[in-house]
C-alpha cells in the first residue's frame, strides 16, 4: 500500500472515531508498527493529527469546547488521581480558588478535613461542597450552561475582592510556547484573574491537553505548576525543557 493511501485511511478513521489506537492501525493497514509510527509522526508534523499515548487523536478546534456532560466521562481514572495529587498541596486553613471543571470537582472529597475556605465559579461543585460542609463562597455573575460555570465581567469584579493561598484551574490547552488556553474568552479572563490573586497556581489537566492550543490565552505556562498524568511522555518532556515550568505527574 502506498504511503498516501495509508495516510488517507488513517485520517478517515480519525474522522469517524476521534481517536485511534496504534495496534488498531497496524491490524487495519497490515503494516508494521514502525511504519505506522512514522506515518503518525509525519501527519502530526503536517498538523493533521496529534499523537497520544498508544495512538493518535484529532486536533482540537480552537473555539470548540466540550460540554460538562461530554467531559464528565473522559479520562475518569486520570482525573481522580490528578485531583488527589492536587489536594496534597493544600494545607490546613488555606483559602483556595476552585475552578469549574470535572477534574477540580474530584478534589472536593479531599478537602473535608483541611478546614479550608473555597471560592468557586463551578455550579456543579456546590452540592458536593455543601454535603461535606466545607466553607464555601460562590462567584456571582452569568451562568454558562454548557460548562456549569459562572463567567462574565461581574464574575471578574466579584473575584477581585478576594485573595488566595492557592488556585486550582482546569485548562483546555497547555503549550510550552503558546501558554495556557481555553476556548471561551470570558472563562479565560476569570482564570487569568484567579492566577493574579493567588500565591500559587496549579493547573490540572490530563495529558490529552498537553501541546494543545485553543482560542483564548489565559497566561504563560511559566510560574504555574502543571499536574498531569504521564500517558504522553513526549509532551511532558517538551514541557520540562522549559526551566520555568514545574510539571508533576501521577
Amino acid at each position: 500500500m502506498l504511503t498516501t493511501e495509508r495516510h488517507e485511511i488513517i485520517l478517515s478513521l480519525l474522522k469517524q472515531q476521534g481517536i485511534v489506537k496504534l495496534q488498531e492501525l497496524v491490524d487495519h493497514l497490515q503494516a508494521s508498527e514502525s511504519t505506522i509510527r512514522r506515518d503518525l509522526v509525519l501527519l502530526e508534523e503536517l498538523n493533521y493529527l496529534k499523537r497520544v499515548h498508544g495512538g493518535a487523536s484529532l486536533l482540537q478546534r480552537k473555539g470548540m469546547e466540550p460540554t460538562i456532560m461530554e467531559k464528565k466521562n473522559k479520562a475518569i481514572s486520570e482525573k481522580k488521581l490528578i485531583a488527589r495529587l492536587a489536594s496534597s498541596f493544600i494545607e490546613n486553613d488555606d483559602c483556595i480558588y476552585l475552578d469549574a471543571g470535572t477534574t477540580t470537582f474530584e478534589m472536593i472529597p479531599y478537602l473535608k478535613d483541611k478546614n479550608v475556605t473555597v471560592l468557586t465559579n463551578g455550579l456543579m461543585h456546590i452540592q458536593k461542597l455543601m454535603e461535606l460542609e466545607i466553607n464555601t463562597l460562590i462567584v456571582g455573575g452569568s451562568i454558562k450552561f454548557s460548562t456549569n460555570a459562572v463567567v462574565g465581567s461581574k464574575a471578574v469584579q466579584f473575584l477581585n475582592n478576594y485573595r488566595f493561598d492557592k488556585c486550582f484551574l482546569g485548562m483546555n490547552g497547555i503549550h510550552p510556547e503558546l501558554g495556557l488556553t481555553t476556548p471561551d474568552p470570558e472563562e479565560a479572563l476569570l482564570k487569568k484573574m484567579a492566577i493574579s490573586l493567588s500565591s500559587d497556581t496549579y493547573v490540572l489537566a490530563d495529558s490529552s491537553k498537553l501541546n494543545e492550543v485553543t482560542f483564548a490565552k489565559v497566561a504563560d505556562v511559566s510560574g504555574t505548576i502543571v499536574l498531569t498524568d504521564n500517558n504522553n511522555e513526549e509532551a511532558v518532556e517538551q514541557l520540562l525543557k522549559n526551566p520555568k515550568i514545574k510539571v508533576v505527574t501521577i
